[in-house]
């Protein structure tokens, strides 16, 4: 991606203009798609077939294609507190600030800056949840950062919070996942491990220890000139799993090259099983009355049954119900039955599906939630909006969908009417930056200050900062999404959609 000078200064120009103009659902129309990325094809779609797919569920994204990144970065960090009369909403965002608050200590921040980021999430709900955890300075976390960055610092927010999730192996793709990293064109292993020690096991579990070790595919020294700068800066000890060495990474790497006002707060799958425990803690809570206390877990698993069966199949997988089982660092998929959750290799792995088993498992690590319950507590019932990528532009509306549909057939309509009136509850946030040859640790090493880098790539429109689009572009699930609405199987008016 390229941003020549004279685009630049014009680019500026309308910057100037629409200060303090920008809201959701503007009415100026996008400039005509370049010539060169409406013809790429990458993989299953085109890039001009995704954002015409992202548009037509998104409208709300059509007057920024052409817009500079940081107008589109200001609004979707922009967004008001609503007022909730459903006490559920009200107990959830109160248990969810005060988490934060823990996180915030537990970082490094003192009692006064933890309370000034839970009254931040107060004032503005947003958090960004799209990277995995992986490196800082892995491409599509990097460029996902400086984003963030440009919505944080334009809306004048002191805490960059993010979820990463940590129930991912340590290989998603061939050398590539949180066990891998590329640095000077060589695949680097981070934590020096075997193949045999990579494929089973999750980030999440804690089979350490874990160290650094930026070495090649056999192990050894750092395997070129930049990992050994790399393991230079990264902390030099041992983790008891690679989640958690990955968060200390990170805020080593945000500490010596991001802006000192804008401090880091990451939070994994481990985590919020704390704050899930919590819930189910308090007998009165909504986790404990409705999700394990009634018909809602059934209802919302026959609803995900027959999205599955139609053109919305594939976004919300069946891989799991609520939660991962966890054992000797591997997850492994859990079903409801008859009251209790049960799965994995063990025969006696058995957590009856009421509150205060649940809590305890949850305490103990046997059980983690799944991404359904994460979203759940940390986004649905509190009222945060949510940053997502690829995928999460797309499930996290149908688990809104799901969640809503189970509360129509309970008593709870005073938290079906909060939910009904979110606005804009989950945004596109993650790969919106992607250079198409970006090179994160140099950018890293190069450019010093990653605020003034954050800042040269927000000049650029959105549609030139997203590149390719190559992560859509090559997952089959959006092919078949732009199959189904050429069909008309799938619209904007679906049922499905109106919880978007």
């Amino acid at each position: 991606m390229a941003c020549l000078a004279g685009s630049l200064l014009k680019q500026q120009s309308a910057r100037g203009l629409l200060h303090n103009q920008i809201t959701f659902g503007g009415t100026r129309g996008s400039k005509r798609m370049s010539k060169q990325q409406s013809n790429a094809n990458c993989g299953s779609s085109s890039a001009a077939e995704v954002r015409r797919t992202l548009s037509c569920f998104m409208p709300d994204l059509v007057p920024f294609w052409a817009r500079p990144l940081s107008d589109y970065a200001q609004a979707v960090y922009r967004a008001e507190s609503v007022r909730s009369e459903s006490l559920h909403r009200q107990d959830a965002a109160a248990r969810f600030r005060r988490f934060i608050e823990r996180i915030a200590l537990r970082s490094g921040a003192d009692q006064a800056d933890a309370e000034d980021a839970s009254r931040q999430l107060a004032v503005s709900p947003v958090i960004q949840t799209g990277p995995h955890c992986h490196l800082l300075i892995e491409p599509d976390a990097f460029y996902t950062h400086l984003f963030s960055m440009l919505g944080l610092t334009s809306n004048a927010h002191r805490w960059h919070i993010c979820y990463s999730a940590s129930t991912a192996k340590f290989v998603e793709k061939a050398k590539k996942g949180p066990g891998w990293l590329r640095l000077e064109g060589d695949a680097v292993n981070v934590f020096g491990l075997s193949r045999r020690r990579m494929d089973p096991y999750s980030i999440c579990g804690f089979d350490g220890p874990y160290r650094f070790a930026l070495s090649s595919a056999q192990g050894g020294e750092p395997v070129n000139t930049a990992a050994a700068r790399l393991k230079a800066i990264l902390p030099d000890m041992e983790f008891s799993s690679a989640a958690e060495a990955i968060k200390a990474a990170n805020l080593a790497l945000w500490r010596r090259s991001f802006s000192p006002s804008v401090g880091l707060l990451q939070f994994d799958d481990i985590d919020v099983a704390d704050l899930v425990a919590e819930h189910f803690e308090d007998p009165a809570s909504w986790l404990s009355t409705r999700l394990a206390g009634g018909q809602f877990a059934q209802k919302l698993l026959r609803t995900l049954d027959r999205l599955n069966g139609g053109p919305w199949a594939g976004w919300i997988r069946q891989t799991t119900e609520f939660f991962w089982g966890l054992a000797d660092g591997r997850i492994f998929p859990v079903r409801l039955k008859d009251g209790v959750l049960s799965g994995g290799s063990s025969p006696g792995f058995h957590v009856p599906f009421e509150p205060q088993s649940i809590a305890a498992a949850l305490r103990q690590r046997k059980l983690v939630p799944n991404l359904l319950l994460t979203f759940l507590v940390i986004s649905i019932l509190p009222g945060i909006r949510v940053l997502g990528g690829c995928r999460q532009t797309v499930y996290y509306p149908l688990m809104r969908y799901l969640v809503a549909t189970a509360l129509e057939c309970s008593d709870d309509s005073g938290l079906l009417d909060t939910l009904r009136a979110d606005v804009r509850p989950g945004v596109w946030g993650h790969r919106v930056l992607r250079p198409d040859d970006g090179y994160p640790f140099r950018e890293f090493e190069e450019c010093g200050e990653m605020s003034e880098l954050a800042a040269h790539y927000g000049n650029c429109s959105l549609e030139e900062a997203s590149g390719n689009l190559f992560s859509f572009a090559s997952d089959p699930i959006w092919a078949e999404l732009a199959a189904h609405i050429r069909a008309r199987r799938i619209h904007p008016a679906s049922p499905e959609w109106q919880w978007a």
